[in-house]
Formats: C-alpha cells, structure tokens, sequence
C-alpha cells in the first residue's frame, strides 16, 4: 500500500512510501518521496496509487488499527454537533473528504468518517446518522463469510476424528 505522512518540525514536511507488511507482521516504509509543498504531494500519493492499481490490476482497500470502532458520516461533513461524544470514549480520529464519495468499495457514499476505541451504540449511531463500517469488530460477518468458516471448521474436525468402526452384518447367503 501507500502512506501520506505529516512531520511538522521535519527538513521535508510530507511524505509518501510505499508500504507493505513483512512476514513477521511488521508495517514497512520505503521508497519514500519527500517535500514540503502539501498539494503536490497529495498528488504523488494519487499518482503513486493509480500507477500501482494500474500496473498490479489491484484496487483499494482501506484498514484501520485493529481494534477501532469506524463510522461514516452518510448525510454531512463531521463537524460540532454532528458526532457523539460519550463520556470515556471520545473521537479518536475525524476525517473529512473534500466531498461525498463512495467507499466500502462503492457500498455507499460519506462526507467523512470517525473511529473510536469502543463501539457506539445503535441509537447513537441512528441520532447523528452515522453508518458504522462493515468491517468493525462488533458486527456480525456476512452469513456467507460465517458458512464459509463453519465448513472449514467441520472439515477440520472430519479428518481429526477416528472413523466409526463398521458393525458386521451378516451376509444374507447364511439365512
């Protein structure tokens, strides 16, 4: 994948790297293009993205830190008043888009989203019209995801077990 980095004290204050996970699960940044002119560097990071989506015919897919709780904001840009604030679980990150666009692969269309460490509940999301992401850790996996698992874990258990051991019958010449 691709970063955009800010480091505001830095020589270059943006960055974009390639990134990837190594085989210990470890994120790793490379290949690194710096600068300090903001608008241009949005723009490698958008040009860097549609090279590689081009070049490896691959397509986006956002993740969060494991853990977070994501919600988008389908009807308004997340501003005062538009979000909940429950009390021991603030905001962890808010992101506007620059206009309403389709994400979860074209799923649907937001002005932005926010996370949190814990879930929201279903009448906090429903007062300010926000759409938790399908990917959060407390919602429930597509049926055919859950019948995918299930057959496996069958399987699994299928080939760990003895087999029945086989009654005799008697063969029907000796009646």
């Amino acid at each position: 994948g691709f970063a955009l980095g800010e480091h505001p004290t830095a020589p270059s204050r943006y960055v974009t790297w390639a990134c990837y996970d190594d085989k210990d699960g470890q994120r790793q940044y490379e290949w690194g293009h710096y600068g300090n002119d903001r608008t241009a560097m949005e723009q490698d990071f958008t040009d860097r993205v549609q090279d590689y989506q081009c070049i490896y015919n691959v397509g986006i897919r956002q993740t969060e830190a494991p853990g977070l709780y994501k919600y988008y904001s389908t009807q308004r840009p997340v501003d005062i008043g538009t979000f909940p604030k429950p009390p021991y679980n603030k905001p962890d990150e808010i992101f506007n888009y620059d206009q309403r666009i389709p994400v979860e692969n074209g799923l649907f269309l937001a002005w932005g989203y926010l996370t949190y460490t814990r879930p929201l509940t279903e009448k906090q999301a429903s007062d300010y019209e926000l759409r938790p992401a399908p990917d959060n850790p407390d919602r429930p996996r597509p049926i055919a995801e859950q019948m995918k698992n299930a057959a496996k874990l069958a399987e699994a258990d299928r080939g760990s077990e003895a087999p029945a051991p086989q009654r005799r019958q008697p063969d029907r010449g000796d009646r």
